[in-house]
């Protein structure tokens, strides 16, 4: 499987490659040796010295998406195959990851930090309506529909951030079809949760 670059979408963020990840988060270059026993069931065995920081950063991938609630029900040797068609970023505060309104050609997963989404009202006045936190994933309906971004995603907290882009989502569906159908009903859970909550709101809004 070939990845493709998310960087002719995401110009303002840095792409993480093997060491940068442990350059950015440390802590992280202990916790990545040996094995997690609860969800990793095959041993590792011995590897070239030049393959091992490819190897420690692709599992510390695996181990972040293990995280977030996007994967919550997959299986460890899910998660790795998936992890081979994210990308890692890492984003600055004030960094806008993409416009109300612009083309949508990714999603994201936030490993760490904080992003908030904004939107305009009817007098064009922005207002933050929602704050995206580790685990949690924004973007999805993109992959679905490619339609415009519906708000804005603005980083408000130096962030890792899981991409996905859409050419990649393809390849996923070609190449893994089954796994890209379990992807999608997670995703459309995702979406059914948020519009029941948003529902909720809109008929206190209007008893009020």
């Amino acid at each position: 499987m070939t990845q493709n670059s998310a960087t002719a979408y995401l110009p303002t963020l840095e792409l993480l490659e093997n060491g940068a990840l442990y350059a950015e988060f440390p802590e992280r270059r202990e916790s990545s040796k040996g094995t997690t026993p609860n969800r990793r069931h095959n041993v590792p065995t011995p590897v070239p010295h030049h393959f091992h920081s490819s190897i420690l950063f692709s599992e510390r991938i695996t181990d972040m998406l293990g995280n977030s609630q996007m994967f919550k029900g997959f299986d460890w040797p899910q998660i790795e195959t998936l992890a081979g068609y994210i990308q890692l970023y890492r984003a600055q505060p004030g960094s806008v990851l993409f416009h109300e309104g612009d083309k949508g050609d990714f999603m994201c997963i936030v490993l760490e930090g904080k992003l908030e989404i904004h939107k305009e009202d009817n007098r064009h006045k922005d207002k933050t309506i929602s704050t995206v936190l580790p685990g949690r994933s924004l973007g999805e309906m993109t992959i679905v529909d490619g339609e415009p971004r519906s708000a804005t995603a603005i980083v408000v907290a130096p962030s890792i951030l899981a991409v996905m882009t859409q050419e990649n989502f393809t390849l996923l569906m070609h190449e893994k079809p089954a796994l890209c159908a379990k992807l999608l009903l997670k995703i459309a859970q995702f979406l059914s949760q948020r519009l029941r909550l948003t529902s909720g709101i809109l008929v206190d809004y209007l008893e009020q």
